[in-house]
């Protein structure tokens, strides 16, 4: 097994990679920007370099300076996390120049499925159910709006190169069109550098449903099950489930096996996430696949009785899966929910600066992923997610009650959260009944 991994991030997923890899007996190398020194991962990692001043473009996204600090401490592996490098395909290159395995996908992997637009062709081309929309991308306002006349409104407008519900509108009718097309535009060129968009269908009332996939060197593959990730502000995911209790078992198979055939059709390797919209005829179109661990990864965990950063690690050394798809079994039912520095109240704008107070809370079921503790300081520059709760139980009710509870003794004081706001969410009916799809939770939350 590796020696020595360098965890290309920051934050609670650095420190929960930090985490398998001692339990694996691995050493690990932390990488810091300036403003981050005093971050629980820089403490808890074996050893820690600074990598650059605060921008990310100088620090979290510098490829030279991470290669650079893989080298000097003699590193065989480096992990990206999620977010910052880890879409980023030159990350594996680079790797590979140098010597040092990268835990995820292939170059061409994440260059296939990072493009929308070729990720479509890909999925259709191997008989994936894909939503209506653009065969090309496009930076011309006009000659989209060709194309969304073409498809039908409503439509979505998309960044071809991004995510995390960045460059992304929906428009129902051909008069709001151009101007909403060039605010996603100019949103898509400042998140990810890029002006190219596509056009595609737009669902009404789906949910959004995601499966997660593991895939080793030597044509193994199985899916861990479903995520419902419906729940979302500005397309933004701020609460997860699994398994979906929309799901019957005949749908989770068929949507299972064309999971499974999605990432073979590139050959994929290592964790990825296939991402689909389910109307409420469960109908499902493939929307994207995310070649990375996602967020939301631990509640998979919980109901599945796996770790997936072990399960990465152990594929990326050239170890075969140990388990087949007969043996994944669905056990009980989990949430998660992101708690960020912001002020739901102010139209949840970030609020970075001090806690002055922290409790989390505990017991049977109750899961915390966090870098924060008293005095940290929530720095303006980056995501403002702080903590995810996540809570396990027996069946759905049981799972919601927790995380009520989890929720009431969660304390974070000197700044605003979103604490409240979720559990607004979980106190509606609409949740509790079960009646969610993307745009009841973008629009009624």
């Amino acid at each position: 097994m590796f020696k020595k991994i360098l965890i290309a991030n920051r934050g609670e997923i650095a420190l929960r990679i930090i985490r398998t890899c001692k339990e694996m007996g691995i050493k690990t190398v932390a990488v810091y920007s300036e403003i981050d020194e005093d971050s629980t991962h820089v403490h808890i990692a074996d050893e820690a370099l600074c990598i650059g001043p605060v921008p990310p473009g100088k620090s979290y996204l510098n490829i030279d300076n991470i290669i650079s600090a893989a080298l000097v401490t003699k590193c065989e592996a480096v992990h990206p996390g999620y977010g910052f490098i880890a879409e980023d395909s030159r990350l594996p290159e680079a790797c590979a120049e140098n010597g040092i395995k990268f835990i995820g996908p292939k170059k061409e992997h994440m260059e296939k499925m990072g493009n929308k637009s070729e990720a479509r062709k890909i999925m259709k081309e191997a008989g994936i159910p894909i939503i209506p929309g653009s065969e090309n991308t496009t930076d011309e306002a006009l000659e989209a709006l060709d194309t969304a006349k073409k498809i039908g409104f409503p439509v979505m407008i998309k960044a071809a190169n991004g995510g995390g519900g960045r460059g992304m509108r929906i428009v129902h009718d051909e008069e709001k069109f151009i101007d909403r097309f060039n605010i996603a535009k100019s949103e898509t060129i400042t998140a990810f550098n890029d002006s190219s968009m596509y056009i595609e269908k737009f669902i009404e009332n789906p949910r959004h449903i995601e499966f997660q996939i593991l895939a080793d060197n030597y044509g193994n593959i199985i899916h861990l099950g479903e995520r419902d990730c419906s729940l979302q502000r500005r397309s933004q995911k701020i609460l997860e489930e699994a398994p979906c209790t929309a799901m019957n078992e005949d749908l989770r198979t068929k949507m299972g096996k064309i999971s499974l055939r999605a990432a073979k059709a590139i050959d994929y390797v290592n964790a990825g996430t296939i991402e689909f919209l389910l109307d409420k005829d469960n109908n499902f179109y493939f929307i994207e696949m995310n070649t990375r661990l996602q967020v939301e990864h631990t509640i998979t965990e919980m109901v599945i009785g796996m770790d997936l950063v072990k399960e990465q690690i152990k594929i990326a050394y050239g170890e075969r899966l140990d388990i087949s798809q007969e043996q994944i079994k669905i056990n009980g039912h989990s949430i998660e929910c992101r708690i960020n520095a912001e002020d739901p109240e102010n139209e949840f704008r970030p609020c970075p600066g001090e806690i002055e107070g922290y409790f989390s809370p505990g017991g049977y079921g109750v899961r915390i992923d966090s870098h924060i503790y008293n005095g940290y300081i929530i720095s303006p520059v980056y995501d403002s997610m702080i903590v995810k709760l996540i809570v396990w139980g027996k069946d759905r009710n049981e799972a919601i009650n927790r995380m009520k509870r989890a929720l009431d003794e969660l304390v974070i004081t000197g700044i605003k959260t979103n604490i409240d706001f979720q559990k607004q969410i979980l106190g509606s009916e609409d949740f509790s009944a079960n009646k969610i799809d993307i745009l009841i939770s973008t629009l009624g939350f």
